[in-house]
């Protein structure tokens, strides 16, 4: 049966993001799915990572139950919005604090390399965006795409990791939402 992790990087409970991921989470219960979620806006933690890697700053009680899950899961789905090309700054601060050496991936000793310590998992970046989906990757270069999928999942070996693009969001109507969150949940049913 798979395990899949939920992760609502969006910090408005009022957000399109929000149905996007009970769409999600509908078509995987429909495949017979564990499912898990982490909706970053309600942890209670410092998103700041103080002191770069020179220095552990101790996990807060959240975190650390939201990396069990991140470990527990076998796919992992991202549901953020693009705010000024990147990830709010909730779901950057999640990231900076949980995806730590050691823990998500290993420095080698006197070497350029590293150890990649999430393998055997998988992911779904879902976006929404105020601009087409294909004018947001080839004019703007997609930053929170490579910053997420490259930078942090791929770096830390997840793989594959695939993309889906909502937008334009802003000029939507309930009936391109409908269809979008009917894609959505079809996606969730999908990944068995």
């Amino acid at each position: 049966m798979k395990k899949i992790l939920i992760i609502n990087g969006h910090p408005n409970k009022d957000s399109f993001n929000f149905a996007i991921a009970e769409s999600y989470k509908g078509g995987a219960l429909k495949s017979g799915a564990q499912i898990q979620e982490i909706i970053i806006s309600e942890l209670n933690f410092n998103p700041n990572l103080q002191f770069g890697y020179t220095k552990r700053m101790e996990l807060e009680p959240d975190l650390t139950e939201a990396w069990q899950k991140i470990l527990w899961a076998d796919h992992l789905v991202w549901i953020h919005p693009v705010w000024w090309g990147g990830l709010p700054a909730v779901t950057k601060g999640f990231i900076d604090r949980l995806f730590l050496p050691g823990m998500a991936f290993r420095y080698r000793e006197n070497s350029v390399w590293w150890d990649k310590l999430l393998t055997g998992k998988t992911a779904h970046i879902i976006t929404t965006l105020d601009q087409p989906g294909v004018y947001y990757r080839f004019f703007f270069g997609r930053p929170s795409v490579n910053q997420l999928k490259k930078s942090v999942l791929e770096f830390c070996g997840v793989k594959p990791v695939r993309v889906t693009y909502l937008g334009i969001v802003k000029t939507s109507d309930e009936k391109l939402r409908e269809n979008w969150l009917k894609k959505i949940e079809r996606l969730g049913e999908m990944k068995k």
